[in-house]
């Protein structure tokens, strides 16, 4: 059989496959005519922008390695300094149970004791300063949940509500930290707190309580 006796019908699918080789062709000869400029700029793009992120990570790394470092160089201390207060608690306890009236009647000897206490006192305070603990003076200061410890309230017209009026044990911080809060009585029955106070924000509204 000759192919003149070929039909239509038969030659369709030789000229579809022949017209997608020749797309195929078209195709990889369009890919081997890509600008190698345009390539170029694009992997320099692509590897300027790597080189970016990976920069902002370190510094982001950076960052956070020095906080971690300043945080454990003020805070190392927080254990032993927070078991140090039960001494100097105690120290005060020792001084408040000499009565002033009876200091003036006792003898030289007893004086001098007491004095020596006095000025331990003043020292173990002074050198837990230098790490970075602070006593708390709260008295007269609006209450802050963040630094104060409420044990009772006092019936008190004369300040506003919700004003530290006594202090039954000392509080202290580190650095940001509260190493111990102030247990102290409050205030109630005085005037409300300003609007402004309110607006203003809590004291001590974003204190860290990790120490």
């Amino acid at each position: 059989m000759t192919d003149e006796n070929n039909t239509p019908v038969d030659q369709e699918p030789e000229a579809a496959a022949a017209a997608a080789e020749n797309a195929s062709q078209a195709e990889a000869a369009g890919e081997d005519a890509l600008d190698p400029i345009a390539v170029l700029k694009a992997e320099n793009s692509d590897l300027k922008d790597r080189a970016l992120r990976t920069m902002a990570e370190m510094e982001n790394l950076r960052r956070r390695t020095e906080k971690e470092i300043k945080d454990t160089r003020v805070y190392a201390v927080s254990s032993f300094a927070r078991d140090m207060l039960s001494v100097s608690d105690n120290l005060r306890r020792a001084l408040d149970s000499v009565p002033e009236e009876l200091r003036t009647a006792i003898d030289d000897g007893i004086k001098a004791l007491i004095e020596g206490v006095e000025m331990t006192e003043r020292d173990l305070l002074s050198q837990l300063e230098k790490h970075g603990v602070k006593k708390l003076q709260p008295e007269g200061q609006k209450f802050d949940p963040n630094f104060h410890q409420a044990m009772f309230e006092v019936p008190n017209p004369n300040v506003p509500n919700n004003t530290v009026v006594q202090v039954v044990q000392a509080g202290y911080q580190i650095g940001d930290r509260v190493l111990r809060p102030a247990m102290v009585g409050v205030a109630k029955g005085g005037p409300k707190d300003a609007p402004a106070a309110d607006a203003a924000g809590e004291p001590g509204q974003t204190v860290d309580k990790n120490a």
